[in-house]
């Protein structure tokens, strides 16, 4: 599954990087320059903030509680 996800900071990095680090499945972020381990937060800091990024998760897992806490840094329409 995949999500747009708005990173415009350290500030949001550290957060996103502290709620994905809590579930036991593969969190992924896409950019156009790369793909990173979401609970990599020096992977996360390699990204351009600058570029549309992508939160993807394997689409068998259940995302609901995930998504509901990252809420704030999400396109939930999509």
């Amino acid at each position: 599954m995949k999500k747009t996800i708005k990173v415009k900071n350290i500030e949001h990095i550290q957060k996103i990087n502290g709620i994905v680090s809590k579930y036991p499945f593969d969190i992924w972020i896409h950019s156009k320059s790369g793909m990173v381990d979401a609970k990599s937060i020096l992977g996360i800091f390699a990204l351009s903030l600058n570029e549309e990024l992508f939160l993807v998760t394997d689409d068998e897992v259940d995302t609901h509680k995930l998504y509901s806490e990252l809420a704030e840094y999400m396109d939930i329409q999509q």
